[in-house]
């Protein structure tokens, strides 16, 4: 796929968008509900060698396609690997899914209620390999834990700056700024966020568009300002800890928000599962999280 088409893709297309970029501090979580203990390996490399083949099997499953599934974030270790002897952004652009990339390395202790991103080292020579494999964009997490201005605005501060830099490389740019779904402060948090996101974007030179992945909202529609914002090409939401039935149900009620689970959608899957049972089990999340992400439910005025 050619940039524009991937962009085209992107902005319109009718699916949602898959978070295979577990990292190292939450790979032995991912492998574990996989139904692999961290008994399996007796190194880093090795564990990332299986959470390899699990991603490998996912994205060559015959029901992860571009219908359904528009766009994947790949881990760094994974866009650098191959599946089926195909570097990883060939097999999913062949397969009609955007490639993107994971570039934070993690998040600083808590300050002000959040966590920004810690430093990122090399992230140029980064840009430059995704870009040169076809990756289309990326993605950087911070978390919000309170509804501390101060601190959100340092984190939409932080996460536009970075943006910046992904921009200037030819790629574009998703800003994650979690909002955890457990915080005795989320509808407050949610709003400041809004209003910071909104004075952000408005101040954004040029013509370029970000996308933004964000938590479900606690206000149904709260962010429907930010799907709308011209210079906002998509706006993606994460499960954020909620079950898949959960995380789909109030999916649904926010219009024009996709999915971006990661583990709302392997929660079912497992290492001993034959091949018939793995794509099964996998049709059926995707079906579900395609369902949310594209019929929406009225809401009561």
């Amino acid at each position: 796929m050619q940039t524009s088409e991937m962009t085209a893709k992107i902005k319109d297309g009718q699916g949602f968008i898959a978070a295979l970029d577990q990292s190292g501090g939450s790979t032995p979580k991912a492998l574990k509900g996989y139904g692999v203990d961290e008994s399996a390996w007796s190194s880093e490399e090795e564990m990332f060698g299986l959470i390899h083949e699990m991603r490998c099997r996912i994205i060559t499953s015959p029901s992860f396609a571009g219908d359904k599934v528009i766009g994947a974030i790949l881990f760094e270790r994974t866009m650098d690997g191959q599946a089926n002897g195909k570097p990883v952004p060939q097999v999913l652009q062949e397969r009609g899914v955007v490639p993107f990339i994971k570039i934070d390395k993690g998040l600083e202790n808590e300050a002000n209620g959040v966590q920004l991103m810690k430093p990122m080292p090399g992230l140029d020579a980064l840009l430059a390999r995704a870009k040169g494999l076809g990756v289309f964009g990326t993605k950087e997490r911070s978390v919000i834990n309170l509804a501390n201005r101060e601190g959100i605005a340092a984190i939409v501060r932080q996460q536009f700056e970075v943006a910046s830099q992904v921009l200037a490389a030819g790629l574009v740019p998703i800003i994650e700024p979690e909002v955890n779904i457990k915080s005795p402060e989320r509808t407050e948090a949610d709003q400041i966020l809004l209003e910071e996101l909104q004075k952000a974007l408005d101040a954004m030179p040029g013509t370029d568009q970000v996308m933004l992945k964000l938590s479900i909202p606690a206000k149904s529609g709260l962010f429907d300002p930010l799907v709308n914002h011209p210079r906002v090409l998509r706006v993606v939401a994460l499960s954020g800890g909620f079950s898949r039935p959960e995380a789909c149900a109030e999916l649904a009620k926010n219009p024009g928000m996709i999915a971006s689970f990661s583990r709302a959608l392997l929660e079912d899957l497992r290492h001993g599962m034959s091949g018939e049972e793995f794509d099964r089990s996998l049709g059926e999340a995707i079906d579900e999280i395609h369902r949310a992400s594209t019929q929406k439910v009225a809401l009561a005025a």
